[in-house]
């Protein structure tokens, strides 16, 4: 029909056979952002936050969700994960969060960094919404995947990204 993987010859949805894939090392990273006030900023940074330690309360949040991608997005994979690590810089005016996923199998780990990195950003807006309810979470994207028949990926501006 229109050539997408995840619809038959009818356009109805269907999960993809990965039977026939070879398990190969699969690497994905993700990243988004979360902008806030200056106020909120320095208070997670400080550790000031009376919900709590903001930064490994989103950490586990983001790994729990990795791992439960396949119960999340309808036609995806459930799939046992080697790894997943979620990391945080702070910007000017945000926070990143930045997940990779890896996992030796037939099939990706894109979705699993997203959900990652997704899910990290909704528990710091959670655990600071006190602080700022206008928080903003954007640029969400993949920005490099490794491994599979697609092989290799760089998002613009991440060509030399070693995973």
């Amino acid at each position: 029909m229109s050539g997408l993987t995840h619809l038959d010859d009818q356009g109805n949805a269907r999960m993809v056979d990965v039977g026939g894939k070879a398990e190969t090392r699969r690497v994905a990273v993700a990243s988004g952002r979360i902008r806030m006030s200056t106020e909120a900023l320095a208070a997670i940074r400080d550790g000031a936050v009376k919900k709590g330690d903001v930064l490994a309360t989103a950490r586990i949040a983001g790994i729990m969700a990795a791992k439960r991608t396949g119960e999340l997005i309808p036609l995806c994979h459930p799939i046992g994960l080697d790894s997943v690590t979620v990391d945080f810089a702070f910007e000017d005016d945000a926070l990143r969060v930045t997940a990779m996923a890896a996992i030796s199998a037939r099939t990706g780990v894109e979705m699993e960094a997203m959900t990652a990195t997704c899910v990290a950003l909704l528990t710091i807006y959670d655990m600071a919404k006190a602080l700022d309810k206008g928080m903003v979470l954007e640029e969400v994207r993949l920005i490099a995947k490794d491994g599979g028949k697609s092989g290799r990926w760089r998002a613009e501006g991440h060509q030399d990204l070693e995973l």
